[in-house]
C-alpha cells in the first residue's frame, strides 16, 4: 500500500528539501519505488534531482490546477533512482489561484495524486518552508508528515505552530493524518544546546523523535549544486550514509 508523507517545516534553512531528496534516493536504492512532489516554489527539490526548473514543459503547477494530469508532468530521473513531479516558480500562481477558489482549494493534490500513487510505494511531498496553501494541499493529500528540524532555541516555538496546523488539517479535510517522525538535521551531539533540544524533544514527542539524526556534513551541502542526491553524489560520506539508515528506520516504521 503506497504511503504518502509530507516533510514539511515552516521555518526554513532546517534541511527539508535536503532531507526530501535524498530520502527520496535513499529509499530507491533499497528497492522502494518513490515518487517525489516538489511543492515548493524554490524548485530545490527539482534542482537537486538534477532537473532544470526553468525549462519545464510542464510542472507541479499544471497538475493543482487541473491543467494537466500528473502523468502527463512526471519525470523519470535515472541518475537519482526515483521519479519526480517537478516544481519551479509558477507555484507562486497556484497559490493566488487556489485561495480565490470557493471550493476543493486544499483537493488538488489529492485528486492529482490519486491517479498515479498505486504505482508507486512511496510519495514524499516536499512542502514549502511555510504555512500556506501548498502545505495545506501537501498535508490534505498525505498519510503522514515527516518534519525536519534543527536542534536550536527557536525550534520548538515554530513547531508549536505546525502542530497546531496539522491538528486543524486532521480536524477538517484529513482526519487520518499522523505525525510520522521528528527528524534531528544537521546534528551535532558534542553541542549542549542540541543535547538539550533533543531532551525536550524525547520527553514531548516519545516515540515520534526518530533515532536516525542528519549531521552537518559538506557533501550534503555540495550535492545539489552537482544535481545529485548525497547518495549519488558522494555515497560513502557521513551524510549519505545517515540518510540510508534513515530510509531503513522509516522502512521499519511503516512498514514501506
Amino acid at each position: 500500500m503506497t504511503k504518502i508523507i509530507a516533510l514539511t517545516n515552516q521555518k526554513g534553512g532546517v534541511g527539508k528539501t535536503t532531507s526530501a531528496v535524498n530520502l527520496a534516493a535513499s529509499l530507491a536504492s533499497l528497492e522502494r519505488r518513490v515518487l517525489l512532489v516538489d511543492l515548493d516554489p524554490q524548485g530545490h527539490a527539482t534542482m537537486g534531482s538534477g532537473v532544470d526548473k526553468h525549462a519545464l514543459d510542464g510542472s507541479v503547477l499544471d497538475v493543482l490546477l487541473g491543467e494537466k494530469r500528473a502523468t502527463e508532468v512526471i519525470l523519470d530521473c535515472p541518475e537519482a533512482g526515483y521519479a519526480l513531479l517537478p516544481g519551479n516558480g509558477d507555484l507562486t500562481a497556484a497559490e493566488v489561484e487556489l485561495l480565490d477558489r470557493e471550493e476543493g482549494r486544499e483537493q488538488g493534490l489529492v485528486k492529482a495524486l490519486g491517479e498515479v500513487a498505486g504505482e508507486y510505494d512511496v510519495v514524499l511531498i516536499d512542502c514549502p518552508p511555510s504555512l500556506n496553501m501548498l502545505t495545506v494541499n501537501g498535508l490534505t493529500a498525505a498519510d503522514g508528515v515527516l518534519i525536519p528540524l534543527q536542534c536550536e532555541f527557536y525550534a520548538l516555538e515554530g513547531l508549536s505552530a505546525l502542530l497546531d496546523t496539522v491538528e486543524q488539517i486532521k480536524g477538517s479535510v484529513n482526519p487520518g493524518l499522523e505525525i510520522h517522525g521528528i527528524l534531528r538535521t544537521m546534528f551535532d551531539g558534542r553541542n549542549s544546546l542540541t543535547r538539550d533540544v533533543s531532551k525536550q524533544l524525547r520527553d514531548y514527542f516519545g516515540d515520534a523523535l526518530l533515532k536516525t539524526t542528519i549531521p552537518r556534513n559538506v557533501r550534503v551541502a555540495e550535492a545539489p549544486s552537482h544535481g545529485l542526491p548525497v547518495t549519488k553524489y558522494a555515497r560513502f560520506s557521513r551524510g549519505s550514509q545517515a540518510h540510508r539508515v534513515l530510509a531503513k528506520e522509516l522502512i521499519r516504521r511503516l512498514s514501506l
